[in-house]
């Protein structure tokens, strides 16, 4: 896995165009592009300083003009109407037009964070992807439905306004490095929303949220420095500031509908200030984008067994720190995925069935932003608690339909006074008060209970709708 790192102004990239065109579009403005439907899309670039630039869309007609500043940058809003699976062209001109061919018009989102998001089709080594290569062999079925703007694992000390990058067209020669996840979830949007689904992936494998962020903010961060001399020697994938500047400000000005999000594992032995600094980050992205709240989807990181002593039994907390952060961003919302890890990748922090977390992400989407109510978002929760004849009686909250599960159910764990938990080995459901009834030979006099509460501890208890029970702890010890 190459990562490039840039200090200087990288040229903008004029792939897929002529260079002989004096307009220069940005270069995320190429053919194959998907554009918000419904909205004022950005359409912008460069050209000689004092230039009128007309844009001409195909599907009104109707010539959008500006005039470039004194650097040479313009920036147009352009309606667009109701997606569709009709390919569009725009026209570019300062005198010389340029043509932008195979445009869509459909929903766009922009899915980011750390490597479960980057991880693409084809998998990493060591690390296999479900499905992956059926996916990949089909994936031209997707052509008039799915495209994918991939950002290159970039760094830069300094903000840059382009990336080297164009928009693709699904095939079994560019689907491997799509991200699995995201592929789900856009094949899953356009088949339910019936329009087209552009994503624009931005991930980067390892990345803390320190990473995503920019300077003026982690100029406060008092454990934060932002000399070279200090990152330099930082793990390339942990460095703060580097993904901001190279692989988001670069895409910021483009029009999205929402952001899909999947990050935490790097930043586990910082859970104390992660929900504090996410939400941070979420707005100041959102300012950049300069759409509003737009919605923020996020994935609870998945079990996996940590071994660096900083990070060990750590994650729970950072789960907790993710719900958290929710809680503090507006119009935002997680899944879980304590129930999509398979006990053999314990010590695989890429579990492999990426068609699930996309497809439940997706759901999440087609509810809350698209009105879809007919798919189920809410995770059962813990309610609240009681202790009766050597058992913990824990209520659930679950507002789909009850539980699903009343046999073999993996993930509870009881304390006693002295602390020290234990797997339960009896857990049964009462369900005439939607309770379960859990108790350990091993606890005679339980005091907490707690569920999927480890770095790795898998569930398998669901709702009605088959989501899992969110983990969570009764005590509050250390």
């Amino acid at each position: 896995m190459k990562t490039q790192i840039i200090t200087l102004a990288v040229i903008l990239s004029t792939v897929g165009f002529e260079t002989k065109a004096k307009v220069r579009p940005a270069s995320m403005i190429t053919d194959n592009m998907v554009l918000q439907q419904n909205a004022n899309a950005r359409i912008y670039g460069t050209a000689d300083p004092g230039s009128t630039v007309t844009v001409t869309p195909s599907w009104d007609g109707k010539a959008y003009t500006t005039t470039t500043d004194r650097t040479g940058e313009w920036s147009l809003a352009v309606k667009t109407p109701a997606g569709s699976f009709t390919p569009y062209t725009i026209t570019l001109s300062d005198g010389e037009p340029l043509t932008i061919n195979n445009v869509l018009i459909g929903e766009v989102w922009l899915a980011s964070g750390q490597s479960n998001m980057q991880m693409p089709l084809k998998g990493f080594p060591g690390c296999c992807t479900l499905g992956g290569y059926d996916e990949i062999a089909s994936a031209s079925d997707e052509a008039g439905k799915v495209r994918f703007f991939t950002v290159p694992l970039t760094q830069s000390y300094t903000p840059l306004d382009t990336v080297a990058a164009s928009w693709t067209v699904p095939s079994p020669d560019t689907a491997p490095e799509y991200s699995a996840l995201a592929w789900h979830f856009a094949k899953r949007m356009s088949d339910v929303l019936n329009v087209p689904v552009g994503i624009v992936s931005a991930a980067y494998g390892g990345a803390k949220v320190e990473s995503w962020t920019p300077r003026d903010m982690l100029e406060k961060y008092p454990d934060v420095s932002l000399d070279p001399k200090d990152i330099e020697p930082i793990v390339h994938y942990h460095r703060p500031m580097l993904m901001y500047n190279a692989m988001f400000n670069p895409i910021k000005n483009y029009t999205y509908n929402g952001i899909i999000w999947y990050q935490g594992c790097s930043n586990v032995a910082t859970y104390d200030t992660y929900a504090e600094r996410l939400a941070a980050m979420v707005k100041r992205w959102r300012d950049d984008i300069g759409i509003g709240d737009i919605p923020f989807y996020a994935v609870e990181i998945a079990p996996y067994e940590y071994g660096d002593p900083t990070e060990k039994g750590k994650a729970p907390l950072l789960r907790e720190a993710q719900w958290k952060a929710v809680g503090m961003i507006p119009n935002s919302a997680m899944i879980s995925t304590n129930d999509l890890v398979e006990p053999y990748e314990r010590f695989n922090i890429h579990p492999a069935d990426k068609a699930a977390v996309g497809k439940r992400l997706c759901d999440l989407a087609l509810n809350k932003t698209y009105g879809k109510k007919q798919f189920p978002i809410e995770s059962p929760r813990y309610k609240s608690h009681r202790f009766m004849d050597g058992a913990a009686w824990v209520a659930i909250d679950s507002p789909s339909d009850g539980i699903c599960r009343n046999y073999m159910i993996e993930g509870f764990e009881v304390a006693g006074a002295d602390r020290v938990f234990h797997p339960a080995d009896s857990v049964w459901l009462h369900w005439q008060t939607n309770e379960m009834v859990v108790s350990s030979k091993n606890v005679p006099d339980p005091v907490a209970v707690r569920y999927g509460w480890r770095d790795f501890l898998p569930g398998n208890l669901h709702a009605g709708n088959y989501l899992p029970l969110i983990p969570f702890r009764t005590d509050d010890w250390e």
